[in-house]
């Protein structure tokens, strides 16, 4: 196993962070290795803003929910971008809008935008420093945009919390890579119900030595209450209002 892996495979969610703010090489290390991501036709449909306001991030934790947006290190939001793309038609005098409003190229542009975050998080961890994909960042959009200038054609989709781990969390055990990779074709629901019972008696063990007795949650058990009442039901209209998944 080399160091590439055993970085991946030592993922865990930091929010817990020093008081110590990342270099500038740091920061600029970790946003080209984001733009080294594999991108869909060259297209490059996303934009990195890092936040270095105090007030803006202590804002940002207001509206997310999450506290540790205010204290990291770094804060960076990860946005699909097809706004640029929008200028460059502008700028060789073609008409995009048809394009640019498809439900595929919305796909394209949170996929890059995934992939781009993906590297970026694999780089910090890399450098010895935590982070924490935000995804709370949705929950009051319309504030988001307002407050960090999102124009047309751009859809923040989630935050990064990054810094020198203070109390790293313990690793929650994933499913086993047999309960998600098959070969050839999708598997029968006989298999996969056979599979959730086993991972559910993973989850609960988990949690009843992180919390000495305390929980025991199950793994579907959590999945049912998620899925139970729909949220942020704003989001399609959202979505739409910002140029994206229309046709």
């Amino acid at each position: 196993m080399n160091t590439i892996i055993e970085t991946i495979l030592n993922h865990r969610s930091i929010r817990h962070y020093e008081d110590r703010p990342l270099s500038d090489e740091q920061i600029r290390l970790i946003v080209e290795s984001a733009q080294a991501a594999a991108t869909s036709h060259f297209v490059q449909a996303y934009t990195i803003l890092g936040i270095q306001d105090p007030g803006r991030k202590q804002k940002l934790a207001e509206l997310t929910g999450n506290r540790h947006v205010g204290t990291c290190g770094h804060l960076l939001i990860f946005c699909a971008d097809l706004h640029k793309h929008e200028l460059a038609a502008q700028m060789e005098g073609v008409e995009a809008q048809d394009t640019l409003e498809t439900t595929e190229k919305f796909m394209v542009a949170l996929i890059d935008t995934a992939l781009a975050a993906q590297n970026a998080a694999l780089a910090a961890e890399s450098m010895g420093l935590g982070i924490c994909y935000v995804g709370g960042l949705r929950n009051r959009l319309p504030e988001v945009a307002e407050l960090l200038k999102i124009p047309q054609y751009v859809l923040p989709l989630f935050a990064m919390t990054i810094g020198y781990p203070a109390d790293p969390s313990a690793k929650k055990p994933r499913m086993e890579a047999e309960h998600v990779y098959f070969e050839d074709e999708y598997p029968a629901d006989e298999r996969l119900l056979r599979d959730l019972k086993e991972y559910n008696e993973t989850v609960s063990q988990y949690y009843t030595k992180r919390t000495n007795g305390k929980r025991n949650d199950t793994w579907t058990g959590q999945m049912a209450q998620f899925f139970k009442e729909p949220s942020r039901v704003f989001m399609k209209e959202f979505v739409e209002r910002q140029g994206f998944d229309k046709k």
